[in-house]
């Protein structure tokens, strides 16, 4: 990562599984402002207390609640993350990573969501 920062490069990675105790070693050994964390499955509440403004977080929204939950469900995970995650910049609202199996309403409803509450 290091090397990719000092040619300006912003270094972009996915983070698959649950990588919840790596987390605070991920976090200090990054570079400030200069890396995306893509987290699948990790927990994106406890990274943001970690990251505060030294990582951009991507993703998290759960491959099963987009496949199993309501419209109604994946909009009140969407608020959460935009106003806890959200707090002070920094995030991407997206998937955890594969969503396959994803009901198009849910994947619509967290897209119209996200648009109606981009100002975070």
């Amino acid at each position: 990562m290091r090397a990719l920062v000092a040619e300006k490069v912003s270094p972009y990675l996915l983070i698959e599984g649950v990588c919840d105790t790596r987390l605070p070693v991920m976090i200090r050994d990054a570079p400030p402002g200069m890396c995306v964390y893509h987290l699948e499955n990790s927990d994106i509440f406890k990274a943001k207390k970690l990251a505060r403004d030294k990582v951009c977080l991507r993703g998290n929204v759960p491959a099963s609640l987009l496949s199993t939950g309501s419209p109604e469900q994946v909009r009140e995970y969407c608020a959460r993350l935009i106003k806890e995650v959200g707090e002070g910049g920094g995030f991407l609202m997206d998937t955890a990573v594969n969503f396959t199996e994803a009901r198009p309403e849910n994947v619509k409803a967290m897209f119209d969501y996200t648009r109606e509450h981009d100002a975070y």
